[in-house]
């Protein structure tokens, strides 16, 4: 995983709508990688190599 440039300012990768256990959002795959965390080989940049992202949840 890529040193945590991204995660430093915002606290959440690059795809993330929030930082983790913001109230109103949940884990996700990353639409990109689906999951894999990687592309070929090479780190997703949306989810920064976890294949994971936060999101919003909820309707309305």
């Amino acid at each position: 995983m890529a040193p945590d440039r991204d995660r430093a300012v915002g606290g959440h990768s690059p795809g993330g709508d929030a930082e983790p256990g913001t109230p109103g959002t949940g884990e996700n795959i990353c639409p990109i990688c689906e999951g894999a965390g990687a592309i070929d080989g090479v780190e997703c940049v949306n989810c920064d190599g976890t294949g994971k992202v936060i999101e919003g949840v909820g309707g309305g």
